[in-house]
């Protein structure tokens, strides 16, 4: 039991996906991890809204992981410590896609009209809040420590 309760299932942008490629005509690009955090939780000072998608795509597959979690504990119990890891793994694959899936489905706060134009003056058409690139979404992992 107290190698269950010594690892942790962590979702989110770590530092090895958090590098873009930047945008044409640009040298650099701010990272997934810098925009994830804007989309969470906004940013007044730049008029973005909050749009959060982490913190309720993981709310959306609780009871998927609360259930990995409690046969993780049972495996603990019966000394199967060599297969507690495998339902942490499953842990983190269910959460990182519930999180991928949100930010895909939303439901968000739409762009501005400007932020529409400026897409279209990048080439672009998609009208979806959190993509637009595809590289925030392709960001979004798990890891087991």
């Amino acid at each position: 039991m107290d190698g269950l309760l010594k690892r942790e299932v962590l979702v989110g942008i770590p530092s090895s996906n958090a590098a873009r490629d930047p945008e044409p005509g640009e040298t650099t690009a701010a990272t997934n991890a810098l925009i994830g955090y804007v989309m969470e939780y906004g940013s007044p000072a730049k008029n973005i809204p909050a749009r959060p998608f982490l913190h309720p795509g993981i709310a959306n597959a609780k009871d998927d992981i609360a259930k990995h979690f409690k046969k993780a504990a049972q495996l603990a119990l019966t000394g199967k410590a060599d297969e507690i890891g495998q339902e942490l793994e499953k842990i983190g694959l269910i959460a990182q896609v519930s999180v991928q899936k949100k930010i895909t489905d939303g439901p968000f706060e739409p762009l501005k009209p400007a932020t529409l134009a400026a897409r279209v003056r990048r080439g672009r058409t998609g009208t979806t809040p959190l993509i637009d690139t595809g590289q925030l979404r392709r960001a979004i992992t798990y890891v087991v420590r």
